[in-house]
């Protein structure tokens, strides 16, 4: 049986080898949770509870893991101080988790400090509608790798809002687009169906309109469908591979 450590930093990133000159593959946001595979001095080949991806991270202090109670619906929550709820030490991404060990009126206080609990909802909480936060991304940039209010990819975009919800959903596209099986005409397409190109990934808000973290317009934009399926065929030549309609 794996041993699991929580990560208790607002936000880790994933090398693609033991060096921070090595691709960032994705990231660790405050509360997701990994076992170890390889240790060295300085660097620990992991994989991620929530995803089951595996990449490098810097060897630092880790807890042991951390049963969430908690989990952040802002696009970032500030964390104050215990000793004074007015000054700010570090915000947590949106899905962070956390572990409540007490609770006044206004906050909630874990490990790390306070959170307001306006910011928080409780770990089993989901939502009928899948994607309804997504848009709380507009116009956040794009960074290949990231899943933060810092910078999101645009299978990160789609993975954070389903975690979020307590789905599992593979972290990259091309993963996305195998493990997600219920397939639906372009035609037919609605609100919260998955729209898939080799290497991209976007969400519908409506039969006419999209979200996406879009790379070549380094953010995450709201764009209408059929424009966008034309502007990546002439700019990439990459069609359609299909529409995911998940439940």
């Amino acid at each position: 049986m794996n041993k699991f450590f929580t990560s208790t930093y607002p936000i880790i990133n994933l090398y693609k080898k033991n060096s921070i000159k090595s691709e960032i593959i994705t990231q660790m946001i405050y509360g997701e949770s990994f076992s170890i595979i390889k240790k060295s001095k300085k660097w620990l080949k992991i994989k991620i509870k929530e995803d089951n991806y595996i990449g490098f991270i810097k060897n630092r202090n880790f807890s042991n893991y951390l049963k969430p109670t908690h989990k952040v619906c802002k696009l970032k929550a500030n964390v104050y101080k215990i000793s004074n709820n007015k000054i700010k030490k570090f915000e947590l991404p949106f899905g962070s988790k956390i572990k409540a060990i007490q609770s006044s009126s206004k906050f909630l206080k874990f490990n790390k400090g306070l959170i307001k609990k306006n910011e928080i909802k409780k770990i089993n909480y989901k939502e009928k509608d899948l994607f309804k936060m997504i848009t709380i991304f507009k116009n956040v940039k794009y960074k290949w790798g990231g899943k933060s209010f810092k910078g999101i990819d645009c299978s990160a975009l789609i993975q954070v809002c389903l975690n979020f919800n307590n789905k599992f959903c593979p972290r990259d596209a091309k993963d996305q687009f195998k493990f997600f099986k219920r397939n639906k005409p372009i035609e037919k397409i609605k609100k919260n169906d998955v729209i898939y190109w080799k290497g991209h990934v976007a969400a519908a808000l409506s039969k006419n309109e999209l979200i996406h973290a879009y790379g070549p317009m380094k953010k995450t934009l709201v764009m209408k469908i059929k424009e966008t399926i034309k502007r990546i065929d002439q700019t990439a030549n990459l069609k359609v591979l299909g529409v995911k309609r998940i439940q």
